[in-house]
């Protein structure tokens, strides 16, 4: 592995001398609109790609998730996974256009997870470039319905299918580059729906307000008490409601996240604010609905597990010092499935959920070289101790 170590800040030059090639799968992705639940032209453009790349077999899944598969040299030695997710936040009715700048590229959905995807397709041709076999099968699988209402139902259909035991993961995101994540919180995301009756068997002596019942709700939330240990927390991340700015409003909805290191906890919390719910729906005579969009089991490997310690060692030989926090992404479904994996980003960027989106390109060298150089981790076997 100290041989290794020592070669992988050369791939850097070679990985920069084929940019053009990355930066049109990039631009291919990403100008393909794949919002939850429509990934499948995004789909086809994966797959059409990775066949022009003349990766030894591409198909689907009975999901309906994109895979390549690029053939080890060992039979024995159980296959490496390589994922992104393919879909964005942003619908079809916005303009994909991206612009390339010198040092910088722009456009929807771009640091999550364009940047994510065409790094994952550009791989087999970057194996070719730099001269690389592995012992292991590499399953690449572009996995579809994992943002938000998607609820990772991409990947936990490909492992849960899946025959035949699974050596290692890594998670490809668009940013940041240093993120090293090998632990994931326990999650619920859940949203809370007011609507106020108007038929003629409720009356109110005032007429309720739904967003200022959904904000009398937040004022409850913030009265609870969370414990430090272990560490946990209440995220109120949307809230959307009414049709104009002089009338009231009957409709409105919000959107929170509940996180913390013990699954416990999570439930706990989820039920204190359906208590909060249930008694402000009653007191004030409006419709209330608490219900779960997405959960997550906490899962975590630990610092000292030979992956961790060899993928940090990857980054630091690139000069780059890890960040570990936790991820609620596909990482969370391949640790609870046994399969050691970490999450890695590419670059570094901005205006993540924004129709600009901005990533760097230089960055982008670094971040390639340091997922090859987990995925020749996992195949020397520090998945196997």
């Amino acid at each position: 592995m100290e041989g290794y170590l020592n070669r992988i800040p050369e791939m850097v030059e070679q990985i920069r001398a084929v940019r053009d090639t990355i930066i049109t799968n990039i631009l291919l992705i990403g100008q393909t609109p794949a919002p939850t639940f429509r990934e499948k032209r995004r789909t086809s453009v994966f797959m059409d790609r990775l066949a022009e790349f003349q990766v030894d077999e591409v198909t689907t899944d009975g999901y309906r998730n994109p895979i390549g598969v690029i053939h080890g040299t060992s039979a024995e030695k159980p296959p490496i996974f390589v994922v992104a997710h393919l879909d964005t936040f942003f619908n079809k009715d916005i303009v994909y256009n991206y612009s390339v700048g010198e040092n910088t590229i722009t456009g929807p959905g771009l640091m999550d997870n364009t940047v994510g995807v065409g790094v994952l397709v550009s791989l087999p041709f970057l194996f070719q470039c730099l001269g690389l076999r592995f012992e292991s099968d590499i399953v690449l699988a572009g996995v579809i319905q994992s943002i938000g209402k998607g609820n990772l139902r991409g990947i936990r259909h490909l492992l849960k299918t899946w025959e035949g035991p699974i050596r290692g993961g890594v998670c490809i995101e668009g940013g940041e580059l240093g993120r090293l994540n090998y632990f994931s919180d326990g999650m619920i995301r859940a949203e809370i729906e007011c609507s106020i009756s108007r038929s003629t068997g409720v009356t109110h002596k005032f007429l309720p307000n739904s967003i200022l019942v959904l904000n009398e709700i937040i004022n409850e939330i913030l009265k609870l008490r969370l414990p430090q240990r272990p560490r946990s927390r209440i995220v109120i991340g949307k809230i959307s409601g009414g049709v104009d700015h002089g009338a009231v409003a009957y409709e409105a909805t919000m959107g929170l996240e509940i996180r913390s290191h013990s699954d416990r906890i999570v439930k706990d919390i989820y039920k204190d604010i359906q208590e909060i719910v249930d008694g402000i729906s009653h007191e004030d005579q409006v419709d209330l609905k608490l219900s779960t969009i997405s959960n997550l089991n906490a899962t975590r490997l630990r610092y000292n597990d030979p992956l961790v310690k060899h993928s940090a060692a990857v980054l630091r030989a690139l000069g780059i010092e890890p960040v570990s926090d936790p991820t609620e992404s596909a990482l969370s479904i391949l640790l609870s499935h046994n399969i050691p994996s970490v999450t890695l980003g590419v670059t570094h960027g901005y205006n993540y959920y924004e129709e600009d989106a901005t990533m760097e390109i230089e960055p982008m060298y670094k971040g390639i070289a340091q997922i090859i150089g987990v995925i020749t981790a996992i195949d020397s076997g520090v998945c196997d101790e």
